[in-house]
């Protein structure tokens, strides 16, 4: 259904509410009645069309440009009477929807943003009626108890405890096995913060970093600063950490990969060393299983064992690469991820749950104590409220959405998903390879690939390895240009981000397309299409 059919369906679902404009039809809107239940199935009607024709839109984006959909939200002033329902939603289709952003399409493969099961939608619809605030149990009774079995499912894929722990910790208060958040940001700083207390801890009469600040208390525990180390792969998540955990980013420690973006394990011990010898606190190790450039997993087993043995919190960021533990067949590649002290998941990356939920889990269930704060009038000491120890205060209940999906797809429904995006990743890199016009820039460790498009005055260089500069800075302005091309098209989209290679020295960075295969939908046709597109749009591309 096209807008013009749209709007044809609002306007004969259209009533005239503009003589009802006073208090009482105010109040009106919030109670159950007829009256709302006809406008609300309507309303519904309305929208069900709009997401049914833009759920099978084909093109990715509108050909709209950016100025003139900014056009449309220039006014700041609000309006003073209210307007119909269904005339709102005539202005969201025309100015917004129309030119929103399709990441459900099989052919949008450029960002961790996919398709959603069909009962989304509806666990949606349940949890705003429902609008449960999971920051005290005065207002989520049954949702506290709830959340806490969601969080332990997912604790126990990935920590395997006998079943005498969980049967003892699932609903202990004192406990937390982990703490769902808005997203994996709030999730890595929730673990680095933890960690941080529990290295600088009340002591006699000095009562801990949390009370003291951290300058106190790394004078009274006798450091000369703090640091984070982790691969220069980390997400820029941990740039704010460092910043709001007061250490500031200068020491967060970025070790060097290797050619596969792997931690330099020897560069690490040395830096672990360093930092010790230098009297500085290292508050957490950082491994990255899924980076948010390329997919790549650290080498979690040792990372653990280097951590262990010098005692240091190890935190594992897998908010993508996280949900290979529902595969029988790839989680061998988290090996070592039980080790971790904590582990950041997103439930809106690999999980397919709606934007705003991540994860992070603790090995130690009582280590979020560290950071448990109380209130009189909600959250007390002793009570089974989860705001006692999370960075949010109001929450919604998206733990909804994580328990459904658990039960709907359950593990067999995530492992075929798994399998499945990394199945077509390996496809989409044999594709490159076997195509003269594109580079692949590693092979795909899970199911995000980098490449770039070669020119055909630089494909003999490139396939000898031996490209200058100079020849890599044509070839990047060349890779801006064809992405933004492709993007402004609207047929398909892939992402660039900029990737050091050893190929070409260390440290060199070159312009890459990105390329995310996670969506269900995407077939390998598709993945044929964006490539063939590429080189299409190539043939129109003149660089100065």
């Amino acid at each position: 259904m096209g807008l013009s059919a749209i709007n044809e369906c609002i306007n004969n679902n259209y009533h005239d509410t503009s003589n009802e404009v006073n208090g009482q039809h105010t109040l009106d809107m919030f109670r159950v009645s007829e009256g709302n239940q006809e406008i609300e199935e309507e309303a519904e009607n309305v929208i069900n069309k709009i997401i049914k024709d833009f759920l099978s839109a084909e093109n990715v984006n509108s050909s709209a440009g950016l100025k003139e959909i900014i056009n449309n939200f220039e006014s700041s002033k609000i309006p003073n009477d209210p307007i119909n329902l269904l005339d709102y939603l005539k202005l969201l289709n025309d100015n917004v929807i129309a030119h929103a952003t399709h990441v459900s399409s099989p052919r949008f493969i450029g960002h961790m943003t996919s398709s959603l099961p069909y009962f989304m939608k509806i666990m949606g619809k349940l949890m705003v009626s429902l609008n449960q605030n999971l920051v005290k149990a005065e207002t989520s009774k049954v949702f506290t108890p709830y959340e806490r079995q969601s969080l332990a499912m997912m604790h126990r894929l990935i920590y395997n405890f006998p079943e005498e722990f969980y049967y003892k910790h699932t609903q202990d208060n004192n406990s937390t096995l982990g703490i769902i958040t808005s997203g994996g940001t709030i999730a890595n700083l929730t673990a680095l913060w933890c960690a941080r207390n529990a290295c600088l801890p009340p002591e006699g009469d000095f009562k801990g970093v949390e009370k003291e600040g951290l300058y106190n208390a790394l004078a009274y525990y006798n450091y000369t600063g703090a640091v984070i180390i982790g691969p220069e792969t980390m997400h820029y998540s941990f740039d704010k950490a460092a910043d709001m955990l007061g250490i500031g980013e200068k020491n967060l420690i970025r070790v060097h990969v290797d050619n596969n973006n792997h931690i330099d394990l020897a560069e690490l011990e040395s830096t672990i060393f360093n930092c010790k010898a230098q009297k500085k606190l290292i508050i957490a190790i950082v491994g990255v299983a899924g980076a948010t450039d390329s997919g790549s997993i650290d080498p979690i087993n040792d990372m653990a064992d280097v951590a262990n043995e010098a005692g240091i919190h190890f935190h594992v960021d897998a908010a993508w690469g996280g949900a290979l533990i529902f595969s029988e067949k790839y989680k061998y590649k988290l090996s070592g991820l039980e080790k971790a002290d904590s582990v950041t998941i997103d439930g809106h990356k690999q999980l397919y749950l709606p934007m705003g939920i991540g994860m992070v889990f603790f090995k130690n269930n009582l280590l979020a104590g560290n950071i448990e704060k109380n209130a009189q009038y909600i959250i007390r000491a002793g009570s089974v409220d989860l705001g006692r120890r999370s960075v949010e205060g109001s929450r919604a209940g998206t733990s909804l959405y994580l328990h459904t999906a658990l039960h709907v797809l359950g593990l067999k429904g995530y492992e075929v998903l798994i399998n499945e995006g990394i199945t077509k990743a390996h496809y989409m890199a044999d594709s490159i390879r076997s195509r003269p016009e594109f580079e692949l820039l590693s092979y795909p460790e899970i199911n995000i690939l980098v490449y770039r498009f070669i020119p055909k005055e630089f494909r003999m260089q490139v396939k000898a390895g031996q490209v200058s500069r100079s020849e890599n800075n044509i070839i990047d302005k060349y890779n801006e240009t064809l992405q933004r091309t492709q993007r402004k098209v609207g047929k398909f989209f892939n992402s660039r981000t900029k990737v050091k290679t050893s190929l070409y020295g260390r440290g060199v960075q070159i312009v890459a397309i990105r390329s995310v295969i996670a969506n269900p939908l995407t077939t390998k046709a598709d993945i044929d299409a964006v490539l063939e597109d590429i080189i299409r749009i190539s043939k129109v591309i003149v660089i100065d």
